[in-house]
């Protein structure tokens, strides 16, 4: 191979996204750990083929997680002394309005879930805001609560959505996935200049719909994993990130994860969870909070630009 001098870059190729840097914990702490729960109900199942809505045991399926494993789980972390997050959906807090105000007297910290588990893939600035601002109204009728943080439906943020959570007061999001850290994001085209929010950065691997998740013809690849299995997986990113001093976040599904076998296992997780030396195990918005008193310098997630040389890569519609 001969050397040659580089030449300059294409104007806009390059990504301006830095890595990011573990945090600094309170004293006598060294890692993060958030329970969180997503209380979806029907509305993924019906986003996902609305004629389900005529199919009663798939939403017969869905209605245990509220009706079962909810008060499971909620017996598990009062047991334990562990607060949790539960993000909820409005049209899940509508159809389930004492579950919703259960979790909330119990003192758990309730978070934004959008309205009825949109797919905001290719959707408008203007939907995405309307569906924002349905889904804090639904939790402020039935629990009085007006959430700090957000999680996108199957975990997808769409360019425009940081603006419009800081266009709404959110402090932190919980649906970006470059980082095993806590972080400040930058956030653009917001109406108040260098507006930001803090990031809890989360990942598939844990996340039991991947584990459990099936209902044939509308979710899953037909195979449902053994909780054994998933206690294995947690456990060891639980360990390593211990030792990263980074923030581990579980996402779990109360139709999933409350069913018997599996809300054992998740105990189990809890108990080691509670034998790490310096691990806090706290809410989502407990960590965005102290992360947001850090002064940490915003970072971004840019969109990739495309070569215009590359004329054979396929560009998106519009």
């Amino acid at each position: 191979m001969t050397e040659a001098e580089p030449s300059p870059q294409p104007d806009g190729l390059a990504s301006s996204a830095v890595p990011p840097v573990p945090i600094t914990w309170p004293d006598g702490v060294t890692a993060a750990a958030c329970l969180t729960f997503d209380m979806d109900a029907e509305a993924p199942i019906l986003t996902e083929d609305i004629s389900a809505i005529n199919r009663m045991s798939p939403m017969s399926h869905q209605s245990y997680g509220p009706l079962v494993g909810v008060p499971r789980i909620l017996e598990i972390l009062a047991r334990h002394e562990i607060k949790a997050t539960f993000f909820i959906p409005g049209y899940s807090a509508h159809r389930y309005p004492d579950v919703v105000r259960a979790v909330a007297e119990a003192g758990h910290e309730i978070a934004h879930h959008s309205y009825f588990h949109e797919n905001t893939i290719g959707m408008d600035a203007e939907t995405e805001a309307a569906l924002l601002d349905l889904g804090l109204r639904a939790l402020r009728e039935v629990a009085g609560v007006r959430p700090e943080g957000y999680r996108a439906p199957m975990w997808e943020l769409t360019y425009n959505t940081p603006r419009l959570l800081a266009e709404r007061g959110f402090l932190w999001d919980s649906s970006l996935m470059d980082s095993d850290h806590p972080y400040v994001l930058a956030v653009s085209d917001a109406a108040e200049p260098g507006a930001t929010l803090v990031e809890i950065p989360v990942s598939w691997g844990l996340d039991d719909w991947e584990q459990y998740a099936y209902l044939p013809g509308l979710t899953g690849p037909g195979v449902i994993e053994s909780p054994a299995k998933a206690l294995e997986m947690w456990t060891l990113e639980l360990e390593a990130m211990h030792r990263l001093g980074a923030a581990f976040v579980l996402c779990c599904h109360p139709f999933l994860s409350g069913r018997p076998s599996r809300a054992e296992a998740l105990e189990r997780l809890i108990e080691r969870m509670k034998s790490l030396n310096g691990l806090w195990i706290t809410t989502v918005g407990e960590v965005a909070r102290h992360t947001a008193t850090l002064g940490l310098p915003p970072r971004t997630c840019p969109q990739p630009i495309l070569s215009k040389d590359a004329y054979w890569v396929a560009r998106p519609p519009g």
